[in-house]
C-alpha cells in the first residue's frame, strides 16, 4: 500500500528516541520530511542525521511557549508547507497521589498537557484541508496505571481536547488523532520496570498480562503512527487506537 506520505512535511516532537523517534523513522523511510525535536540540540541534530538529507532537527522544549510558533515556522522555512504534526513528550515523574510533589504536577502539566495544546493549536492554524494533528498519548486515558498517577489524570484530559479539537477542524478537512501505546519495548518503559526491583520479573509479569504475551516494539508503533499520520487513513478523525497488543480489554 503507498500510504501517500511522499513529500507531506511533518512536526513530530521528542523524537530523539523512544516513540517519538520510531515515528519520525516509519515517516521519512516512506519519502515524507521530518522535523524532529527534543530538548537537546545535539541529540535532535544526531537523530535527524540518521533519517537522512529530508529531515531536520531542532532543539525544542514543549513547555516553551515560544517553541509552537518557532516550529511550525521552521517547517514552512525549510520545507515550504506543513502537513501535520505528531505530539510526543517524555512521560512525567512515576509516583502516587501522595507521593507527588505540586512541582511534578506544575512541570508536567506544562509539557505533557499545556505543551501540547499549544502545539495543536499552531498547528491547526497552519494546516489545509488533509492535514493532520497526531497526539502520543498512553492506555492511561482508559485504564490507570499503578504507580503512574500524574500522567493518568493529564492523558485522559489531553484525549478529551483532541477529541474536541476533531469536531472543531472537521469541517476544514483537518483530522486529530490519538495512538494509546501501552508496554512498548523503549528505555521508558524499562525505566519503569526497573522501578520495581526486579527489571525482569516486572516485565514477565507484565508481558504475561498482554494477549499477543510480548511487548511491542517501537517499530510496530512507528508504522501505526505513520499510517495514522498518512493520506491512508484520510477517514479516521477524532479515534484514540490502543497500540498495546491488547491489554485493554474494553471495546
Amino acid at each position: 500500500m503507498d500510504l501517500g506520505l511522499k513529500d507531506r512535511v511533518y512536526i513530530v516532537t521528542g523524537a530523539t528516541r523512544g516513540l517519538g523517534f520510531a515515528s519520525a523513522r516509519e515517516l521519512a523511510a516512506d519519502g515524507a520530511k521530518v522535523i524532529v525535536t527534543g530538548r537537546d540540540e545535539a541529540r535532535a541534530a544526531e537523530a535527524a542525521a540518521y533519517l537522512g538529507p529530508n529531515a531536520v532537527g531542532v532543539a525544542a522544549d514543549n513547555s516553551d511557549p515560544r517553541s509552537a510558533a518557532a516550529l511550525v515556522a521552521t517547517a514552512k522555512e525549510r520545507f515550504g508547507r506543513l502537513d501535520g504534526i505528531l505530539i510526543s513528550v517524555g512521560g512525567p515523574a512515576p509516583g502516587s497521589a501522595a507521593s507527588n510533589t505540586d512541582e511534578q504536577w506544575a512541570a508536567a502539566f506544562e509539557s505533557v498537557f499545556l505543551g501540547a495544546v499549544r502545539l495543536a493549536r499552531a498547528a491547526a492554524a497552519e494546516l489545509g484541508e488533509g492535514g493532520v494533528i497526531g497526539f502520543v498519548l498512553s492506555g492511561s486515558v482508559h485504564e490507570p496505571i499503578p504507580g503512574l498517577t500524574i500522567s493518568n489524570g493529564l492523558r485522559p484530559g489531553l484525549a478529551g481536547f483532541a477529541k474536541s479539537l476533531s469536531v472543531e477542524l472537521g469541517p476544514r478537512g483537518i483530522r486529530v488523532v490519538g495512538l494509546l501505546p501501552a508496554r512498548i519495548d523503549t528505555d521508558r518503559v524499562r525505566e519503569l520496570d526497573a522501578l520495581s526491583g526486579d527489571a525482569a520479573a516486572a516485565r514477565t509479569a507484565n508481558e504475561s498480562g498482554i494477549p499477543l504475551r510480548r511487548y511491542g516494539t517501537p517499530e510496530e508503533f512507528g508504522r501505526t503512527a505513520a499510517f495514522l499520520l498518512s493520506p491512508a487513513a484520510s477517514y479516521l478523525t477524532g479515534i484514540m487506537l490502543p497500540v498495546d497488543g491488547g491489554s485493554r480489554h474494553g471495546f
